[in-house]
């Protein structure tokens, strides 16, 4: 089984901060096979997940390794583009006019450019397998929420304890109130809320101040 959501770990947090939308049955048109794999990629469906990389990350492997890259190349690459997407598939408003193939493809193929580029490996002869839909808008986001999680992780491990297993027991472990009470000593499930709530606000200054200063 791949690993997976490896940079989004910290997705129970920033669902506390931008509120995300479970896909809806529109999500993509024509193809119910697709509907449901965006459906259980939506939702971190391990199945969904599974069946996405082995449809598709032959495909992005041969493009890569044909083109100056590795198996570990390919990998990281791959898991980039299905995390773009599950990005994506959170929005309401996401339609994908396409298949997942040529979307992830596409997102691949971009990502791939891009580092060839900055490795100074870039060359105007790069092999293209499949068809290709412009992804540069989705990719711009994907990049500034790579940023966005990158500084939440920065605040998570400044924040300090109890607060920081506090909150990783409340929104990564999905532990309840009683359980968090029992563990961290507090009273009763009213004071670990209470308390949880306040770790929570201490993270969210923490979050912005470094966001609104560009770090």
């Amino acid at each position: 089984m791949i690993i997976f959501f490896e940079k989004n770990i910290l997705v129970g947090f920033w669902v506390t901060f931008i509120p995300l939308t479970v896909l809806n049955e529109q999500i993509v048109k024509g193809d119910t096979n697709e509907q449901v794999l965006l459906i259980g990629l939506a939702n971190n469906d391990s199945k969904a997940i599974e069946t996405i990389y082995k449809d598709n990350f032959n495909m992005v492997q041969s493009f890569i390794l044909n083109n100056n890259g590795s198996y570990d190349d390919a990998r990281d690459i791959f898991q980039e583009a299905v995390i773009a997407l599950y990005e994506k598939a959170q929005t309401e408003s996401f339609v994908l006019t396409c298949q997942i193939k040529t979307y992830l493809y596409s997102i691949c193929r971009r990502l791939w450019l891009k580092r060839l580029q900055q490795m100074g490996k870039y060359s105007r002869k790069i092999e293209t397998v499949e068809d290709t839909v412009a992804v540069e808008e989705d990719l711009e986001a994907h990049e500034k929420r790579n940023a966005e999680f990158i500084i939440m992780d920065r605040a998570l491990n400044s924040l300090g304890e109890p607060c920081k297993s506090l909150l990783e027991g409340y929104y990564l472990k999905k532990m309840n109130m009683a359980k968090l009470a029992e563990d961290f000593g507090y009273t009763n499930a009213d004071n670990a809320k209470t308390q949880k709530y306040k770790c929570l606000m201490r993270l969210k200054k923490l979050f912005f101040s470094q966001y609104n200063i560009g770090e």
